[in-house]
């Protein structure tokens, strides 16, 4: 395992990034179970999740690189890892169990650092953590579960979009989890990752009367959900980063990602050749509004305490036990 010194005070060994998840199941996006009619859905080239796939590998390829392990190494956790890869080869599996860089080599390019956002204006981190990753493990695990859940949202709703909630989500997991972790640093897309699980729930629920298979969707969204969610209390895994994304998508999701509803019982006493015009119901117009307040109010008002300085803690006194639960095999001490 990683040290558990911390990355500002020195100590034996950095702190250990918080990891943001480990794994997605497959998921099942219910787009495919429309009956529409002779409503012809189209569907768009998905280019911008490869893209975010090849950045964030490029990215790891340029943290390795400054990383420099056979140099930078002071050998005290062992040796580094795959030295046939020169200065690409990774941290001692004692240090960095993912196969991947130094605790400040992380901090050093961006990665989310409570005290610096707050106290050196680095506000960028909250950017920046997004596109860094604590290993090889990590990273693919995330990139396979961005290809399964994004590419499909691409193709229905667009570049433009599912760009935007995975931004705004992994922004607004960075948000909740340096208001509850301060003395650890995070990186990880999987804020963003959630954010598109949580865009996909709040779709199925605002698009509910235009899908077949209703009950199956939602059930096989909500078990990988909860599973995931899950994972989310061991320890060196940032589950705030995770529920803070899936939030943020979820009422990202009631705004963008909202599809003309059609007049079911009118088109029974309509001729089969007339054309309908599509519509938006009430409740779609309730939910947008609903969510478009709250996610102003709810950025806004995180915004402020993170910048203010506050903790989390001091005002919810069990919620990190949302992030990680102790038991007898570990403790969730940093």
């Amino acid at each position: 395992m990683m040290g558990n010194g911390d990355v500002e005070r020195g100590g034996t060994a950095p702190a250990p990034p918080k990891n943001r998840n480990q794994s997605y199941p497959q998921t099942y996006y219910a787009g495919g179970a429309y009956d529409m009619g002779g409503y012809s859905d189209s569907q768009w080239t998905s280019w911008l999740v490869p893209m975010i796939v090849v950045a964030n590998v490029a990215m790891f390829v340029v943290i390795m690189f400054v990383n420099n392990c056979p140099k930078n190494h002071n050998g005290l956790q062992g040796n580094c890892v795959a030295r046939f890869l020169g200065r690409l080869s990774f941290q001692p599996l004692r240090e960095n169990p993912l196969f991947g860089p130094s605790s400040s080599t992380l901090d050093k390019l961006g990665a989310l650092q409570w005290d610096k956002i707050v106290h050196q204006n680095q506000a960028w981190r909250l950017i920046t953590c997004i596109w860094l990753h604590a290993g090889v493990i990590h990273l693919l695990a995330n990139m396979l579960s961005l290809v399964f859940i994004g590419i499909r949202l691409e193709q229905q709703f667009g570049f433009i979009r599912v760009g935007v909630i995975y931004l705004l989500s992994g922004i607004g997991g960075s948000i909740l989890s340096s208001l509850f972790i301060q003395r650890n640093i995070s990186v990880g897309a999987s804020g963003a990752l959630f954010g598109l699980l949580g865009a996909m729930l709040s779709e199925l629920f605002t698009n509910w009367t235009i899908y077949t298979n209703k009950a199956a969707a939602l059930f096989t969204l909500i078990v990988i959900i909860a599973i995931n969610l899950a994972v989310g209390i061991l320890p060196h895994v940032d589950n705030f980063a995770h529920i803070g994304g899936f939030l943020t998508g979820f009422l990202l999701g009631f705004v963008l990602l909202v599809r003309p509803q059609f007049g079911w019982l009118e088109s029974r006493h309509r001729p089969a050749t007339t054309r309908l015009k599509s519509k938006y119901t009430v409740y779609q117009y309730v939910f947008w509004i609903a969510a478009t307040i709250l996610l102003i109010v709810g950025f806004t008002v995180g915004l402020v305490m993170l910048f203010k300085g506050e903790n989390a803690n001091d005002k919810c006194s069990w919620c990190h036990y949302l992030s990680c639960v102790p038991t007898s095999r570990w403790n969730c001490n940093n």
